[in-house]
């Protein structure tokens, strides 16, 4: 495995994280009106999300 494929395998792992934790902080200041909520429940959403794309490329391979 070179580290082309370990970036790209990884990639999908960041994308959720940062997407998740983007879309936390908005919500959780507009609806729930706390920051930390909103930052935490958008990190484990993301995570899982990004988890799960990962899981289904490396099952295509």
């Amino acid at each position: 495995m070179s580290n082309d494929e370990k970036i790209e395998k990884d990639t999908y792992l960041a994308i959720g994280t940062g997407t998740g934790i983007s879309l936390g902080v908005v919500l959780g200041l507009t609806v729930l009106d706390d920051l930390a909520i909103g930052v935490g429940a958008g990190l484990s959403i993301g995570v899982s999300i990004g988890m799960l794309i990962d899981s289904n490329k490396n099952k295509e391979e």
